[in-house]
């Protein structure tokens, strides 16, 4: 019975109800999560090890990256991407649990509603790492940093730091906000067809 949950969780999870949410599995599962598994790791990998800062010593290279990167820009979206799966991969639990099969949950109105509303908790998060990441990153990634720098003691105030690979670095980050914003796109085009296709099931009847 186990293996029949197991079963229903993952076809709940890789084939949802909606066309639009089969779509967005499909660009979320593969393109944006190779998108920052290979070309994040090849563009931000190495950050750490080429950030320098004058005078160019082992601690102030650590301690002005520390304050660059509060958190590195690959877990911040790793983050994201598994903590907005979350809200579905609930759902799709639930689901498999109660034997719902992805046909009832468009049927029943009180399964649209609960699907309806693990969507729009997916795009609240994903508005709020959206936020986030303009608050962490922003839009742009200089080539020098001034680094605060009065804590380390009376020699330092502001020491320059250089960032490396700084275009590299915008464009990846451009990238990332469009498929945010594209995921919000589909989350709400989702919600459309769900309201559509109820609607088109109850004139039917």
């Amino acid at each position: 019975m186990s293996l029949n949950y197991i079963k229903n969780f993952y076809e709940g999870c890789m084939k949802p109800p909606t066309v639009i949410g089969q779509f967005h599995t499909l660009f979320f599962g593969s393109v944006r999560m190779f998108f920052l598994g290979v070309l994040g790791f090849a563009v931000y990998g190495n950050e750490a090890l080429h950030f320098s800062c004058d005078p160019d010593k082992r601690e102030i290279n650590l301690f002005c990256y520390n304050q660059f990167r509060p958190i590195t820009p690959q877990v911040f979206w790793a983050l994201q991407l598994v903590i907005v799966l979350v809200p579905g991969a609930i759902f799709h639990l639930y689901a498999a649990c109660k034997s719902i099969s992805q046909e009832c949950i468009l049927q029943k109105p009180i399964y649209t509603v609960i699907y309806i509303l693990s969507v729009l908790l997916r795009i609240s998060l994903e508005v709020v790492a959206f936020w986030l990441q303009i608050h962490l990153f922003g839009f742009q990634v200089k080539p020098l940093y001034l680094c605060d720098a009065v804590s380390l003691g009376k020699k330092f105030t502001i020491i320059k730091c250089m960032v490396p690979e700084h275009f590299e670095k915008t464009i990846f980050l451009i990238a990332m906000y469009t498929f945010t914003v594209i995921t919000i796109v589909l989350c709400v085009a989702e919600i459309c067809e769900i309201i559509f296709r109820r609607l088109c099931f109850l004139i039917s009847q």
